[in-house]
């Protein structure tokens, strides 16, 4: 089992910028891969940008240039810097984990952007 813990979320007004983090316990070691996903109101959920535990990166089009997804394996805790937010980018951001053959879920955390 992994559990794992979002925080960061918040109001911001157009183009400005916040920083998402999740912190990951339970079965660490056999953590393969870490992300962001996110489900906007009355839209299916999506994904924003992964890593994998080599540091291999892959983002959503729609953020390419725009987020940045890192990782501390120190701390057991991946980031998503995200610069020049825009109102489409209001939605719930869940925090994702692919460990074991299974998918892990964080419990979400608002991310809301006024223009």
């Amino acid at each position: 089992q992994v559990q794992l813990v979002e925080s960061g979320g918040g109001l911001v007004q157009a183009g400005g910028s916040l920083r998402l983090s999740c912190a990951a316990s339970g079965s660490i070691s056999s953590i393969n891969t870490m992300g962001w996903y996110r489900q906007a109101p009355g839209k299916q959920r999506e994904l924003v940008a992964i890593i994998s535990m080599s540091g291999n990166t892959n983002y959503a089009d729609s953020v390419k240039g725009r987020f940045t997804i890192s990782r501390s394996n120190a701390k057991n805790t991946v980031y998503l810097q995200m610069n020049s937010l825009q109102p489409e980018d209001t939605a719930i951001y869940y925090c994702y984990s692919f460990a074991s053959l299974r998918s892990f879920w964080g419990q979400g955390t608002q991310v809301t952007v006024s223009s």
